[in-house]
C-alpha cells in the first residue's frame, strides 16, 4: 500500500495521454460516424515530426525551454496535415459509402503510414532516441518528472481550450449542429465539410501533443509506437462514451489507472502470480474493454450521437 499514491500518479499521467489521443477518435465519430483507425499513425507522425524540428532544425545546444515548444509546433504541424490530407482525399470520397468501406480505408491508412515512415524517414526502423524531460521532483510520496509535469499540464490546458471552443464558440456550435444532424446543418448555412476538416485538425492537434508528451516521458519513439497506443485511445474512447468528448478524457484515466493498478497488485492475489506485471497490461486493459461493452455499451458518460434514419 506504500507505492498505492506512486501507482495512482503513473496511472493519471498514462490515463491523460490516452484521453488525449482518444478525443480525435471521438469527435471524428461524433461528426461523421467514422471510426478512424489511422489516428494511431497520426500520433506517430507526431511524433517523428517533433524529432524532425530537434534534430534537424534547430541548432546543437538549444535549451529543452525553447525546444519543447517549437517541436510541440512541428509535431502539430506535421499531425494535422495527415489528419487533414486523409479526410480530404482517402474519407470524403467515401462519405456516401457502405461503412465497410472507409473502415478498410483507414486500416490501409494505417499500414501505408506506417510503412512510409519505416521506410523513408532515417533510422526509424528501430527505436530513435528522443531528447527527454528527466529531472525529478518528490511531492511526498510520489515521485514526478519534468515531461510528467508537461503531459498533466497540456492535457487540463487542452480539455479546457476545447471545452471553452465547443461551448462558447460558433465553430463550436456548429460542430455540435452537424454532429446532431450534417443535413439540416448544411440547409442552415453551416459548411459541413469545413467543419469536419476542423475535426479532424483538432484531433491531429491533441495527438501530436500526445505524441511529444510520450517521447519525453519515454526518450524514444518507433514507427510502431501508433498501433497498440491508438488501440488503448480507442478503447477509452469506448470506455468513456464514444462521440463524448469529455467521456474520452475520463476513459483515458479510468484505462489508465486500471491498467497501473493490475500491472502492479494483481500478482499479490494468490493464484494469480503468473498474471500481473507489465507484460500483462495490456490483457487487463483489453478486459476492461470486454467488461464495458458487456455491462454498459454506452460508455461512462453515455454516447453522444444522435439516431439518424
Amino acid at each position: 500500500m506504500n507505492t498505492l499514491p506512486q501507482q495512482l500518479a503513473n496511472g493519471l499521467l498514462l490515463g491523460s495521454m490516452y484521453g488525449l489521443i482518444a478525443i480525435g477518435y471521438t469527435m471524428v465519430y461524433g461528426i461523421v460516424q467514422l471510426i478512424n483507425f489511422a489516428h494511431g499513425e497520426i500520433f506517430m507522425t507526431g511524433a517523428f515530426g517533433a524529432l524532425t524540428v530537434y534534430f534537424y532544425i534547430l541548432p546543437d545546444g538549444t535549451s529543452m525551454a525553447l525546444a519543447v515548444p517549437l517541436m510541440l509546433l512541428g509535431g502539430a504541424l506535421v499531425a494535422i496535415l495527415i489528419a487533414v490530407g486523409a479526410e480530404r482525399f482517402a474519407y470524403r470520397p467515401l462519405r456516401g459509402a457502405p461503412r465497410l468501406a472507409p473502415l478498410i480505408t483507414a486500416i490501409g491508412l494505417s499500414l501505408a503510414l506506417q510503412e512510409v515512415v519505416r521506410n523513408f524517414y532515417p533510422g526509424a526502423d528501430r527505436a530513435r532516441a528522443f531528447p527527454g524531460l528527466d529531472a525529478t521532483h518528490d511531492i511526498g510520496s510520489i515521485t514526478i518528472k519534468d515531461a510528467d509535469i508537461f503531459l498533466i499540464l497540456a492535457a487540463v490546458v487542452c480539455m479546457a481550450a476545447l471545452a471553452f471552443f465547443v461551448r462558447r464558440s460558433r465553430t463550436g456550435r456548429a460542430m455540435q449542429a452537424t454532429a446532431q444532424d450534417p443535413d439540416t446543418a448544411q440547409l442552415m448555412g453551416i459548411d459541413t465539410n469545413r467543419i469536419i476538416v476542423i475535426a479532424f485538425a483538432i484531433g491531429g492537434f491533441f495527438a501530436a501533443v500526445a505524441a511529444v508528451a510520450y517521447g519525453l516521458k519515454y526518450g524514444n519513439v518507433d514507427y510502431r509506437m501508433g498501433f497498440l497506443m491508438g488501440l488503448k485511445a480507442f478503447t477509452a474512447a469506448v470506455l468513456g462514451g464514444i462521440g463524448n468528448i469529455y467521456g474520452a478524457m475520463l476513459g483515458g484515466v479510468v484505462l489508465g489507472i486500471a491498467e497501473t493498478l493490475a500491472s502492479a497488485y494483481i500478482d499479490e492475489i494468490p493464484g494469480m502470480q503468473q498474471l500481473g506485471g507489465q507484460s500483462w497490461a495490456n490483457v487487463w486493459a483489453f478486459c476492461l474493454l470486454i467488461l464495458v461493452l458487456l455491462f454498459r455499451p454506452q460508455g461512462l458518460l453515455g454516447e453522444r450521437v444522435a439516431d439518424r434514419a
